[in-house]
């Protein structure tokens, strides 16, 4: 019975992974077909022939009925093959592979600065809540919230690189450096530091700071926020009470009862969080020039590049699927009552 509930459970994981992608790939597909964008002419020109616009429409398959064209594109997924890019004349699927690991380096490094440093403010907060840190962090976590990301960063790079010259400016690496690692895994500073290249290690490294603050500054506050409003429902309960009436230390009842008891709702703020960043770091990429795929969907887009749009927003949508499916699979291991 035992085997059979858990085949069940991964039966139902599975399907519940298969329609989600379904969907994902219906939706995304349809509004690609339905922006105003022709697609013929992204390839063509504005100045081709009538002729040769008619071989490309038929070629694109465009004069089939949407659902053909859905059909044929999902074919074409299950082949690995997400088309090739009009801005880049390569295979959408090689772009990604290129651009993503950027984005993948800066939206990791800015979730850690968020639990690092937002778990412990959050905590802190709650703890004192109503005096001075407590207000502190409060304002903190307001302005990194309710700021303008392309506004804090232009602001960072005045100050920090224009002025003080602190860390390095745009870009991910200096020019100068360029094409001399082997792009490995695609971060570069994993990269450099397996080629022992420590000069390109700390050049990645400066680039690296301002962008991954910038972006943290929003995982931050935002998981110092939930943080603070979990642990003040706790620290309220009467088991709370009962631990501090029988003596326990202070650090003991705060981390080992009341922290224990909102990491399962912890894990569900850090993977949206973490999910929201590989999504929305358009602004912080575009202000850095930071060559990541956020950037590359909105120049694909500008350019009427609809197979790198659909490529990159299904690679993007297959990630909040991983990060969801990632904390549950958590869920499991922190709480024993979701595993019995």
């Amino acid at each position: 019975m035992a085997l059979q509930s858990k085949l069940t459970s991964i039966l139902g994981v599975l399907t519940s992974l298969l329609l989600t992608f379904i969907g994902l790939t219906a939706i995304t597909f349809v509004i690609g077909r339905m922006m105003p964008a022709d697609p013929v002419l992204a390839i063509v020109g504005d100045r081709a022939s009538q002729e040769v616009y008619d071989q490309v429409y038929l070629q694109l398959g465009l004069d089939k009925p949407v659902y053909i064209q859905y059909l044929r594109y999902l074919e074409q997924l299950v082949e690995g093959d997400l088309g090739t890019s009009i801005m880049t004349a390569q295979p959408v699927l090689d772009d990604i592979i290129r651009f993503f690991p950027a984005t993948l380096e800066l939206a990791t490094i800015a979730t850690l600065l968020g639990i690092f440093v937002g778990i412990p403010m959050g905590v802190l907060a709650a703890v004192h809540q109503g005096r001075w840190p407590d207000h502190i962090v409060r304002v903190i976590s307001l302005i990194g919230y309710s700021a303008p990301i392309f506004w804090l960063g232009m602001v960072a790079l005045l100050i920090f690189y224009a002025n003080l010259g602190w860390v390095a400016g745009p870009g991910r690496l200096d020019v100068y450096y360029d094409g001399i690692v082997e792009p490995t895994t695609g971060i570069l500073m994993i990269d450099a530091a397996m080629s022992g290249e420590w000069d390109i290690f700390h050049n990645a490294l400066s680039h690296l700071v301002l962008p991954a603050t910038i972006l943290g500054t929003f995982a931050l506050a935002y998981i110092a926020r939930m943080t603070r409003s979990f642990m003040l429902d706790q620290l309220n309960q009467e088991y709370i009470l009962t631990a501090r009436v029988k003596g326990m230390p202070e650090h003991k009842v705060i981390w080992g009862h009341a922290f224990r008891n909102v990491l399962v709702q912890l894990i569900t703020i850090i993977g949206l969080t973490y999910a929201s960043l590989l999504e929305g770091s358009v602004l912080t990429e575009t202000v850095f020039s930071w060559p990541g795929i956020g950037q590359y969907i909105t120049n694909s887009l500008f350019n009427n590049d609809m197979n790198a749009v659909l490529g990159g927003t299904i690679v993007v949508g297959a990630c909040f699927v991983g990060i969801n499916m990632l904390s549950d699979l958590l869920y499991r291991l922190v709480d024993p009552r979701i595993r019995k």
